[in-house]
């Protein structure tokens, strides 16, 4: 059975709302209780944890499987095996975060390069920032920043590292993004021993479905109408699908179409199918689509 561990903080609610979706409920008595259960006979223990450690831990084999960011992967050296990108952020966007180099607006300085030497930079990512830095030449001293990194420019550091989902804290402290750094997003990781487990790696992979599909179901609905066979090319042609839509005759001689689209095209796409000659145009939620 899974040893799983997800993230605290920043990214907990998002998980949290995650596995809920995919059917994979977590169970807690509050907010404060880290170890925690999934009603799921794949999954013996399951424990909220800080992100930063998350990756060590799961390469230590004291989880079989992990939620965290590439960034704290990346920062640690954690040596896990990626099995799949989960494009969900804290804001609950699909968008994947930036670690970003950003000074003080009013300092003049536009590039990295442009950095003088002996430039302080405070981070919650030292690794990263030192490998960036020393990419481009610029000597600089880097100090690791234990939170609040953007409230410290410009009286106690020049520059930061840190991570932006939209850059508006940067903006409203007055901070200007010089340079990216990294380029992270939530990963489903798994312990290189027990992803090598046949039996274990079967039930991760069952796992990685759930979380996926729910994924991939954000945002699409599936679209139903019925149309006659005089008028079935033209609206069929103006429907977007997975593979192709599904067409089913009826008794009376049309057919019954259904596919699944973003929902975001519909304000546009049901008055085109309307107009084309669809009829009993049905909007159905979807909890998972699996390809």
């Amino acid at each position: 059975m899974i040893r799983f561990v997800i993230p605290k903080g920043s990214l907990e609610k998002q998980t949290l709302l995650l596995l809920e979706d995919a059917g994979l409920p977590v169970r807690r008595s509050g907010d404060r209780e880290y170890n925690v259960s999934i009603d799921d006979d794949r999954i013996s223990r399951v424990s909220i944890l800080r992100p930063q450690e998350i990756g060590k831990y799961v390469e230590e084999g004291l989880f079989d499987l992990g939620i965290t960011g590439l960034d704290w992967i990346e920062e640690t050296g954690a040596q896990v095996e990626i099995m799949a990108d989960l494009p969900y952020a804290k804001t609950g966007g699909t968008s994947n975060l930036r670690i970003v180099l950003a000074v003080q607006r009013s300092s003049g300085v536009s590039r990295p390069e442009d950095l003088p030497p002996g430039t302080t930079v405070a981070t919650e990512y030292p690794r990263i920032t030192r490998r960036y830095l020393d990419g481009l030449g610029v000597e600089a001293r880097v100090i690791t920043s234990a939170g609040a990194t953007e409230a410290k420019v410009p009286n106690i550091v020049d520059a930061i590292v840190e991570i932006t989902e939209t850059g508006s804290t940067l903006r409203a402290h007055g901070l200007e993004v010089i340079g990216d750094v990294f380029h992270t997003s939530t990963k489903l990781v798994a312990n290189r021993n027990s992803y090598t487990d046949p039996v274990m790696r079967k039930s991760m992979e069952e796992i990685e479905t759930l979380l996926i599909s729910t994924i991939d179901a954000r945002g699409k609905v599936l679209l139903k109408l019925n149309v006659g066979s005089d008028r079935q090319d033209d609206v069929v042609k103006l429907l977007p699908s997975m593979r192709s839509p599904t067409v089913n005759q009826l008794a009376d001689g049309g057919f019954a179409v259904e596919t699944v689209v973003e929902k975001s095209s519909l304000s546009e796409l049901i008055p085109r199918l309307k107009e084309a000659g669809a009829t009993a145009i049905l909007e159905l939620p979807l909890s998972k689509v699996v390809p």
